[in-house]
């Protein structure tokens, strides 16, 4: 299904087991809601994880679910310390306005990811980007920011780039159409300073990034950009984010999740290898020069 806002993994989790759990006891979703003297609207939505759930209100659906003896305990204690850290305030919160309600949700997600692959189409991707082109970026689409909006929303951008570089960071693959390469965002020598930073990021070991070039013609992903977002193998959780500039799509279903999957591969078996997409960006280097 197609969710308008999901929360972080950690929501997603809780939201997972107590679904788990509920099914396991043979109760239905209108039973639970009678017995916890709610709506079946709001334990549809618990269950499908639009609205976040209180450490009170899990507590009495685990009593329900019957985790009440010694031998559940270790297990109701999990579930409980899963729903207060779900309901913690992310690193994101201190930017105030620089972060978009509608976005809060995506930055939970890549916070907590082990594998973000991604395909662009006009733009360098996000986590890419250095500061002289995202701030072209920001005062262009949104000509309305002021100097500080645009500071602090690169300062956004920073801390998501940083976590390339820490031993527990994402493994990243980007598949970019060429024109992402050519579209400057207008200082001079700022798109050749783009570039130089997208190589150096490649030192980076769980860096990949292919180039879709021109000759590829038509291709799957004809609509527009989109992200993979994966999680540890143990959470069957992933989840395909589509941006529009006013809100996003968050898709979960499996086979949602499964088209955009071989949608992505298509693509990186159509882009130019890694080695060869590295050679194109420094030939648009020495172009730019």
């Amino acid at each position: 299904m197609a969710v308008a806002s999901p929360t972080t993994v950690r929501h997603r989790l809780l939201v997972q087991k107590l679904r788990r759990l509920r099914e396991e006891a043979g109760f239905t979703q209108s039973d639970v809601a009678a017995e916890m003297d709610w709506s079946e609207s709001k334990q549809i939505k618990i269950e499908r994880g639009n609205i976040p759930v209180r450490v009170p209100d899990v507590r009495a659906l685990l009593v329900h679910y019957g985790l009440t003896g010694p031998d559940r305990k270790q297990e109701a204690d999990a579930i409980l310390q899963l729903a207060r850290d779900a309901r913690q305030k992310g690193w994101w919160h201190t930017y105030g306005d620089a972060v978009p309600e509608w976005f809060e949700p995506f930055l939970g997600l890549e916070t907590e990811a082990t594998s973000i692959r991604t395909y662009q189409s006009e733009l360098v991707h996000g986590l890419l980007q250095t500061p002289d082109y995202y701030s072209a970026f920001v005062s262009k689409s949104t000509p309305f920011s002021t100097l500080d909006e645009i500071e602090r929303k690169v300062a956004v951008r920073a801390e998501r780039q940083s976590r390339l570089e820490r031993p527990e960071g994402p493994a990243y693959w980007t598949i970019m159409n060429e024109a992402a390469l050519l579209r400057s965002p207008g200082p001079a020598g700022a798109m050749k300073t783009q570039l130089e930073y997208i190589l150096e990021r490649l030192e980076l070991q769980r860096v990949t990034v292919q180039v879709l070039p021109f000759a590829a013609g038509m291709h799957p992903a004809m609509d527009g950009p989109f992200e993979i977002l994966s999680f540890p193998e143990s959470l069957d959780l992933d989840v395909v984010y589509l941006e529009s500039q006013t809100g996003a799509l968050y898709l979960e279903e499996k086979s949602q999740v499964a088209r955009y999957n071989a949608m992505f591969d298509q693509l990186r078996a159509k882009a130019l290898d890694p080695d060869k997409s590295r050679d194109l960006i420094a030939q648009k280097i020495r172009e730019a020069t």
